[in-house]
This record gives C-alpha cells, structure tokens and sequence, in this order.
C-alpha cells in the first residue's frame, strides 16, 4: 500500500465506521449466511473422507453412498447460500451507492454555489456514473471475496483438523508462505501501478502536444528537443512497467506456492501422514478441502484484493475527497526567496507586478524535470509579468532560460506547476490558440520559401502594404528588401545569412497580433546597433516582451530583468539586481569590460 492509499484509509475510515455501524442487522445476517458457507464447505470434505473409510473400504457400499450424498447436498445448497448472501449484500451496497451519489451532488451544487473559478464542474457526471459504479461493485467484490475466504477457510481448516492434526502440519506451511508473499507484494506493486500509469499518461500527453504542435516544432526549431523529451519519458515508462512486471511475477509466484505447494506437498507427505495414521479417506477430503475450498477461495482473494481493493480507494478518494480550495492571489509586490538550476534541485519565488488587469504571463510553482530522477531545469519557479511590460532573462549557459520560454510558448509541459498567458492556461492548448496568444522567435530563424512580403505578413496575413513598409522602416530592412527585389520578390533562404534571416523574423513578430512575443536569443546574428534597434522597435509595439537576452544592454533596455543563477532566482530593474544579485554584477561587470 502506497503512503497516499494509506492516507487516504486514514480518511475514509471514520465514515465506513459510521456507515458500517447504522446497517448492524444486515451484517449479521451475512455473517449468519456465511456460517451456512462455513458449515457447506466443512459437510464436503468430510463426507468424502467418511465415505471412503466407513463405506467403500469397509465393505459398506451403501453407507459410503449415503455420505457422498450428504456431500452432494452440501454442495447444492450453496446456490441457496450464495442467494441469501447476495440478498443481505444489496443491503450494504446500495445504501453506499446512493450516499455516493448525494455526496456527489453535494459536492457539485456547493461548487456551483460559490461560482468559483473553472465554470462547471465537468467532473460530476462521471463521478455520478462511471465512478460512482466502480464504486459500488469493487466494494460488492471485495465484502464478497473476503467474507468468503474467511468462513471458507474456517470450515475447510476446522475439516483438516477434524481428519488429523498432521493434515494441518503439512498444508499451513506452504499456503501461509503464499500468503505472506501475497501481502509483501501488495504495497510495492501499488506503487509501481501508479507510477508506471503516471508514466504512460506523461507519455500519453507529449505525444498529442508534439502531434498538435508539428508545425511549432519545426518552424522553432525545438523538434530535437521534444524528441529528447519524448525519449526520457519512453525510458521512464519503459523502466515503470519493468518494475511492474517484476512486482507481478513475484506474485505470480506468491499465488503459485499459495495455490498449488499444498497439494504438491500433501502428495509428497502421503507416506509420512499415512505412517501417522492418516487413513485413505482423510487424504482424500484433505484433497477436497484443498482444491473445491480453500485453494479457490484464496485464488479469488489475491486477485479481489490486488485490483479491486486499489481501485475503490482511489475511487472513494475522489468522491469523497474533500474539495480543494481556491489558491489565494499572491499580494501585490510580494517577493519571496528564488531557486533555479540544473545542478541544484534548486526553489523559486514569486515576482508580483502591482497591476488591476489580466497578468500578460504569469508562473504558478512551475517545475521542469527532464526526467523522474534528473535534477530540475526549474522548481517551483512563480513568475508574474504585467501587459505591456519589457522583461529580460538572463544568466549562464544551460541555466534554463530557452527551456522557460518554451514553457511559455507551450510547445513544452511542465512537469509540475501553471502557465498562463493572458490569464488562459497554455499546456495542452490547441496550436492555432497558441498562435493568437503568443510569438516564439528562436535563434534559428525560420525563413520558407516565398516571397518577401509572405514572409513578413505570413503571421498577419491581413497586413497591409503600407504596415508591412513601415515594419521594414522600424527595423532597418530597407537595404535588404531593396536587393532582393521588393515586397513581391522571391526569398531563398540559403541565400540570407543569419542575421537576416533573424531580421525577417523578427519583423514578422512585430506584424503579428499575439500580445506575447517571445526572443529566445534571437538577436544573437545581428550587431549591438541592429539588436538595439530592434528591440526598442518590439518594445514600442502594444503587447509584452520577454527577451532571453543575448547581451547584457538587452537586460538595461528592459523594464525589469529575471535572473537565473542556479542559487536564487531574482527579478528586479537594472539598478535593483545591481544591489542585490552577486551574479548580475559579475556579468554586467564583463560586459563593461
């Protein structure tokens, strides 16, 4: 069992307490219907045994018909049984299912009430249907196997030991070997089923995020690095379901010394029993016990208790689980203490703007791991950015400043953690709603194969030539325009150099209508002059603008800078991180030099 399964027994048994205690009568008319069961598998074995010794063996054919008979009795009165114990059973489950069903409601209607965020809640028709069913029939399948192998195995033992007292000195070894193994198994192998499902859902969502993103991903560049991501969590669920498949042989191997050790070794003790006065007769309904009783029950159990008993926790936790509440809204101006690092493991803190509206980009504990056990890229990382607003991000190389901005372009999860742009959630949100969100422009430009102007206008297609020469004014492209032969001209991307190829995309930036755009160092190609043209050219378009800066002027030009150091993550303006952040003045103080 798994801490969080045992948390949430802690939970839940206060009221199984109070629902078991109101239905006290129907209780002990199953437990009265299980004695019948006890009782039922006790009368065959034994009158097995007795047939053979006190009939056929001794010469009385009719006598050892007469307890085959009574067997055969017991045996047909347990569809009486089973009747009757399904009948006292609906008085258990039913009442469960409808408490369910109005705790579901309840939860539902109280969530309607207070208006909170996230309209409806979409999750209540399943919790009224599919869940509520699951339920109701794995707690009817557990109630059912457990009381039977208890009563079961009571008769079946009380009939060994009625035959002979060595019978038991044979048989418990081995199955309560199986069954210890049995229970060892059942808290590691929870465990394994849940990361091995946390595994194949993380894969699960990478896959569809990168098929509905191809066209991101190869425009920005990025494929190689979701194929990695993808490839780490191909590695991850690969090495969850060999742990599960270990944890499933072992008990595999539990059900295996539990199921059928007992009856390899009654056959190999039959001449040490019958030298200790077992009679033929004795084995035989020791055989009987064994495999129409006490092997089956204990097959069923194992089974019932390995599925079933994890399933309705999980279930019951998410019925009855207490509803979350809301996440307060971090005071304005608020700061706290930041980590960032691929090497540390490191935390991170907050950075509230004092702004009214809709924050442009905003960060909740945002964790990135490129793994289960690699160290994060970020932890924990809260980061609030206002409309309008010019951040810069800075720090050393491989310190995670691209893998933020491919948080925020959506074109990567987070492990952990929120990313909203313009107060909408990004992670797992459709390619053509990205695109109206946000711009990403990587290092690599990307330039296709068209004319001048279908590559400026190709993210604002409504462009109009007068906006499309003044975008070239703003940003120097004049001179470029002018030698490849206008608006109108055919583009050869080879035939640009990086630095315009950077130009072009940047303009094409410039013309979009998404209010976020995105510079993962992508003036590194152009010269200090061109950079800062084209920056201040960004700055003054209406929207926000966070740069990965390439230079450290870039983090001067900015309304405020965050800075990735491994140790602590700071946000402030220029003169800020001057007096509080080590590694801003050591890199300002290079590029001075």
């Amino acid at each position: 069992m798994t801490s969080a399964e045992a948390g949430t027994l802690r939970r839940l048994a206060p009221p199984a307490r109070r629902f078991l205690a109101h239905r006290k009568g129907v209780l002990v008319r199953l437990a009265l219907w299980s004695l019948a069961e006890s009782g039922q598998a006790f009368l065959v074995g034994h009158a097995v045994a007795r047939s053979v010794d006190e009939g056929f063996l001794a010469g009385d054919p009719r006598r050892g018909l007469l307890w085959l008979g009574i067997a055969l009795v017991a045996v047909l009165s347990g569809a009486r049984v089973v009747r009757g114990v399904f009948a006292q059973l609906a008085g258990v489950t039913e009442p469960l299912r409808d408490g369910l069903v109005r705790r579901a409601v309840d939860r539902s209607m109280a969530r309607a009430a207070r208006g909170g965020p996230g309209g409806t809640d979409r999750a209540a028709v399943s919790r009224l249907t599919n869940q509520v069913e699951i339920a109701r029939d794995s707690f009817a399948g557990l109630v059912l196997t457990l009381r039977s192998f208890v009563f079961t195995a009571a008769g079946a033992l009380l009939g060994l030991l009625s035959l002979h007292p060595a019978l038991l000195v044979v048989v418990l070894p081995p199955l309560a070997a199986g069954l210890a193994l049995f229970l060892v198994t059942l808290r590691p192998m929870a465990a394994a089923q849940r990361r091995a499902l946390a595994a194949d859902e993380a894969l699960g969502d990478h896959a569809a995020r990168a098929r509905a993103a191809l066209r991101d991903l190869a425009a920005c560049g990025t494929g190689p690095g979701a194929e990695r991501s993808g490839a780490d969590l191909v590695a991850d669920a690969a090495a969850a379901a060999r742990t599960l498949a270990g944890w499933a042989a072992v008990r595999t191997a539990a059900l295996g010394v539990a199921g059928h050790l007992p009856v390899l070794a009654l056959l190999v003790a039959v001449e040490w029993l019958r030298g200790h006065g077992v009679s033929v007769g004795a084995l035989l309904g020791a055989f009987t016990y064994l495999v129409q009783s006490l092997l089956p029950a204990l097959h069923t159990l194992m089974t019932a208790l390995g599925a079933a008993g994890s399933r309705l926790l999980v279930v019951l936790d998410r019925i009855l689980g207490a509803e979350p509440e809301p996440e307060p809204e971090p005071e304005p101006g608020s700061r706290s203490g930041s980590r960032s690092s691929i090497a540390s493991a490191p935390r991170a803190a907050a950075f509230a703007v004092d702004t009214a509206a809709v924050p442009a980009l905003e960060l909740r504990a945002v964790t990135l791991s490129y793994g289960v056990r690699a160290e994060p890229v970020l932890d924990a990382l809260d980061l609030c950015v206002a409309p309008g607003e010019h951040l810069a991000v800075v720090g050393p190389s491989g310190i995670g400043k691209s893998t933020l901005t491919r948080l925020v372009a959506g074109t990567l999860a987070p492990s952990r953690g929120e990313v909203r742009v313009a107060g909408r959630p990004v992670t797992g949100r459709p390619a053509a709603e990205l695109a109206a969100l946000r711009v990403l422009v990587p290092q690599d430009a990307y330039v296709f194969s068209g004319t001048v102007g279908d590559n400026l206008a190709y993210l604002r297609t409504d462009a109009s030539r007068a906006e499309l020469d003044a975008a070239v004014g703003a940003f120097g492209l004049g001179p470029l325009v002018e030698r490849l032969g206008g608006l109108d001209a055919t583009v050869r991307p080879a035939e640009l150099s990086p630095g315009e190829r950077q130009l072009v995309a940047l303009v094409r930036a410039y013309l979009s209508p998404a209010p976020l755009l995105l510079l993962d160092e992508a003036t590194c190609h152009l010269d200090p002059a061109s950079e800062a043209r084209a920056e201040e050219a960004l700055a003054g378009r209406a929207g926000t603008l966070v740069v990965v800066a390439h230079r450290l002027s870039s983090a001067v030009r900015a309304d405020r800078t965050l800075v990735l150091d491994g140790v602590r993550a700071q946000c402030g303006t220029h003169a800020e991180l001057l007096g509080r952040s080590p590694l801003y003045r050591d890199l300002t103080g290079h590029w001075n030099s």
